[in-house]
């Protein structure tokens, strides 16, 4: 039996197809949706869409037929768009399992790269969780390595603060690299975030200061009260704080985005100092006597 209905390609009403459900994607670019839709004016959907058929019972008694999409939402949308009444498909064979309605929606997204690094790591958590699938096995469906695979996954596991802006492209793939460096320092972490996103570092940037808070860390467990110290400045401050010990002394750098966050930390000081000399004030003021 052939993989597509008789070989052949059909033409299907816009309506009768219904969205793939195992669809991957959860955000299409409106601009590019529209430039595409421009294009589908022009010249015609160049590709047809893979839909299954299937035959369903009327209330009159009849029998009906609806169309499910395996692949090619994108195209679809567009052709909505672009008011198209009908759109060429290739009609598959057979049932086809959830699993299979999966794998197609990821295979095609990935080979045309129309996912995003997050749609991408939740399609192949549904391959694991769902399919038992394990990450090599992931890895010869989709062309790519174990490791690709693996380190897709590994977004997941960053806060969700984190995830949604690599979904609207705040930061991009290569800087889950370095905050994956701080998973176990959840503060610091925050803070490498928001200068990422603040100063615009560039992924090497942002790897050399995650590369050296770890130093730093590793060469501080020597002194766990001066590990202690540098957490209650970060608490109190609410950035990244940094102690340098030397022979004699040493240095405290604190680090701030720009000149409202360097006068915000200031007045955090000297409101928490003037609140301390208050209380110091009130102490040492004599309780009053009936008389008084």
């Amino acid at each position: 039996m052939s993989r597509f209905y008789n070989d052949a390609v059909f033409w299907v009403e816009v309506d009768k197809i219904k969205p793939n459900p195992f669809q991957p994607r959860r955000e299409f670019d409106e601009t590019q949706l529209r430039a595409l839709a421009d294009s589908i004016r022009q010249y015609g959907v160049l590709q047809a869409l893979v839909v299954t058929r299937n035959e369903l019972q009327k209330d009159d008694g009849g029998l009906g037929v609806e169309y499910e999409l395996v692949a090619g939402e994108r195209r679809l949308r567009a052709a909505r768009l672009a008011g198209l009444g009908q759109v060429p498909v290739l009609i598959r064979d057979g049932e086809e399992t959830d699993l299979m309605k999966l794998e197609l929606a990821i295979v095609e997204n990935i080979q045309r790269e129309d996912l995003t690094p997050v749609d991408r790591a939740r399609a192949f958590d549904r391959l694991t969780k769902e399919f038992n699938f394990k990450h090599h096995e992931i890895g010869k469906k989709v062309g790519k390595s174990r490791e690709y695979v693996s380190n897709s996954l590994r977004i997941l596991t960053l806060p969700e603060y984190i995830i949604n802006a690599l979904s609207q492209n705040q930061i991009t793939e290569g800087h889950t690299r370095p905050l994956m460096m701080l998973i176990d320092r959840p503060q610091e972490q925050e803070t490498l975030f928001k200068e990422i996103v603040a100063k615009k570092l560039n992924v090497r940037e942002a790897e050399s200061i995650a590369r050296h808070i770890a130093v730093e860390r590793a060469r501080k467990l020597i002194d766990q009260e001066l590990i202690e110290i540098e957490d209650q400045f970060k608490e109190k401050l609410g950035t990244r704080v940094r102690i340098e010990k030397k022979e004699a002394g040493g240095r405290v750098t604190i680090d701030f985005f720009d000149k409202d966050d360097l006068r915000a930390l200031l007045e955090r000081i000297i409101s928490d100092d003037t609140r301390e000399n208050r209380e110091i004030s009130i102490e040492n003021v004599p309780p009053l006597t009936e008389e008084e």
